[in-house]
């Protein structure tokens, strides 16, 4: 079994930023909640609040949309961002773990074949978080609680946020700029 985060490790860049700059230029009127995402930014760098509760003022602008009518659109634009070294190692049992909101996520994984993504709970209508957001420990943790894995073959990420998961992992690698390298956790 192997387990791959998402952003900068089988898709290119961030598909939540990417969502909602693609978002934007569909509806240019989403820049009101450009005050409230960089007041989140500053709080979160004050340490004001957590990453969960920056998120939840990032993802507000979905508030302003219809997040799901957009979503065959956007993947259709940005499919081309998966990392070729994943569609041509991808297996059927593979696991995909994420920050990046399930609902944005899940769409691609259907696409791909991926049946098993465990990623953060955000309402699609509000930005609002279901539990915390799916990064560092709580991936181990929600690794656990959804599918009852505590240990696997091989880990993928391009973030040291991930060291949770990969020390859990018989193998794991880094992602640099869509190159698979080794990657020595001690």
């Amino acid at each position: 079994m192997n387990i791959y985060d998402f952003d900068g490790t089988i898709y290119d860049g961030d598909s939540s930023v990417d969502f909602y700059f693609f978002a934007l230029k569909k509806k240019p009127s989403l820049i009101r909640f450009i005050p409230k995402q960089l007041y989140g930014f500053v709080l979160y760098k004050f340490k004001k609040i957590d990453k969960t509760a920056l998120k939840e003022r990032f993802f507000a602008f979905l508030s302003g949309i219809d997040a799901e009518k957009l979503l065959d659109e956007f993947w259709n634009k940005n499919e081309k961002k998966i990392f070729e070294y994943y569609k041509n190692q991808k297996r059927d049992d593979d696991i995909i773990i994420s920050a990046s909101p399930e609902f944005l996520l899940k769409p691609i994984c259907q696409r791909l074949g991926i049946k098993h993504l465990i990623a953060s709970k955000v309402d699609v209508k509000s930005g609002k978080f279901d539990g915390k957001n799916c990064r560092g420990s709580e991936k181990v943790k929600r690794l656990y609680d959804e599918l009852g894995v505590d240990s696997f073959d091989n880990f993928y990420s391009d973030s040291n946020a991930d060291l949770p998961l990969a020390r859990l992992s018989k193998k794991a690698y880094r992602i640099v700029k869509g190159n698979v390298v080794d990657w020595d956790i001690e």
